[in-house]
């Protein structure tokens, strides 16, 4: 760990294969000179792929425990207000206050870590508890703190939310429909202060986007965690349906979570051993050669952000079928960058499947067209940098680019 950091970087989990855009932004700011402190909340044992050193907050030392009360008891003024939230607000659950507490204690340790390390400035993404560290953090060491909101922490567990927000200087969220929605709910923070910042993969070249293998089954393809709010269970039953109504489909689930034992369950009740596969965890670079054998790449998720998984199958040309919430229409309009059905309908899901099923190949224009989709507004390197000229600008006082010569910029 570096003894010197700018920016404090601070994720619940980092590195971790299933949030690749930490990662990519903590390159892009370094690219710029930029000392970053890549911190996680929770422990790892996923490999960093440039091998950086990571500040694990959560792990279990007495004496830096006994530490951080000091720190807190030393500085209670500066969280006083804090912790009267947590004591007062009736709005939150017991439980949830409570768990304030010791969070309170690791912002206390991450501002002990740092204090003497020239930190300006800590980013946090998602708006759990893990937030609550970053701004403890912020509020002791005397810097602002600024927070990237996605989907389920700001739509599904909204955990203390309004008193982040208030704390932070600036709130970037993946999609307008998030923008919108927090500007209705959450007066705590100023318009200007709520900023669109998309996530964005890499456009593979033209001669990577093939056309799918052919199967003797119409091939379907999510990709997500065995996660509750994926709702994988709801794809297994659509096509229970899928195969009563007599069209052959062969369902491949790529991912691996706390769901997968009830999945394989309702798998063997529904008698779909073989028609729908569960592959577990598939690694980023096989993840392309699953697209190519798709016919339709699939998500059937209760919340989202604006889905990685998406944006990577359209990249490819590939026909996606996702349910009409949050910021999704923002990616696939209906009929023209892929399809969308309401979410929760079976029968929905099951009509735009055999609609898919029956057009074929003349589908073409609509994966051209997804593809140029994601080119214009989810390039990946393109949106990495313009939120390192919004982050350098807004947090760290220079306008300068990763690429741009000082005396030119003058010029």
């Amino acid at each position: 760990m570096c003894s010197e950091a700018e920016v404090i970087y601070l994720s619940n989990r980092f590195p971790s294969p299933l949030e690749p855009y930490v990662q990519d932004e903590i390159e892009e700011l370094e690219s710029r000179g930029v000392r970053i402190a890549a911190c996680s909340v929770w422990g790892d044992t996923e490999e960093n792929r440039d091998g950086r050193e990571v500040f694990r907050i959560f792990t279990w030392r007495p004496w830096e425990s006994l530490a951080a009360f000091v720190f807190c008891v030393q500085h209670a003024a500066k969280l006083r207000d804090l912790v009267r939230r947590l004591a007062t607000n009736r709005k939150e659950s017991w439980g949830l206050r409570l768990r304030g507490i010791p969070h309170t204690l690791l912002g206390a340790r991450l501002a002990l870590r740092f204090r003497n390390a020239g930190v300006r400035h800590i980013h946090v993404h998602h708006g759990y508890l893990g937030a609550w560290i970053g701004m403890v953090a912020a509020r002791l060491l005397g810097v602002p703190y600024s927070l990237t909101l996605h989907g389920s922490d700001l739509l599904v567990r909204p955990s203390l939310l309004d008193t982040k927000l208030a704390q932070c200087a600036a709130c970037f969220t993946v999609s307008e429909f998030n923008r919108d929605y927090l500007l209705q709910r959450y007066s705590q923070i100023a318009p200007r202060n709520v900023l669109v910042r998309r996530m964005g993969v890499r456009i593979p070249p033209a001669n990577q986007v093939l056309a799918p293998s052919r199967n003797r089954a119409f091939a379907l393809l999510a990709v997500g965690r065995l996660h509750p709010v994926k709702d994988h269970a709801f794809l297994i039953r659509a096509c229970a349906a899928l195969k009563t109504s007599g069209r052959e489909v062969a369902c491949c689930i790529a991912g691996e979570g706390p769901e997968r034992w009830r999945l394989e369950d309702l798998i063997r009740s529904l008698g779909l051993r073989e028609e729908v596969r569960l592959l577990g965890h598939v690694p980023q670079n096989k993840l392309a050669a699953l697209y190519q054998q798709a016919d339709l790449v699939v998500l059937t998720s209760q919340s989202e952000g604006i889905p990685l998984t998406l944006m990577e199958a359209m990249a490819l040309g590939r026909t996606v079928l996702a349910p009409a919430i949050t910021g999704i229409p923002e990616l696939v309009i209906h009929g023209k960058t892929g399809f969308l059905y309401r979410q929760g309908s079976i029968p929905d899901f099951v009509e735009l499947v055999g609609f898919v099923q029956k057009t074929g190949s003349r589908l073409g224009p609509i994966g051209e067209a997804a593809r140029e989709h994601v080119r214009e507004l989810f390039n990946l390197e393109t949106n990495l940098r313009e939120f390192g000229d919004l982050f350098m600008e807004q947090f760290l006082g220079t306008r300068k680019g990763s690429n741009e010569d000082s005396l030119l910029q003058q010029v």
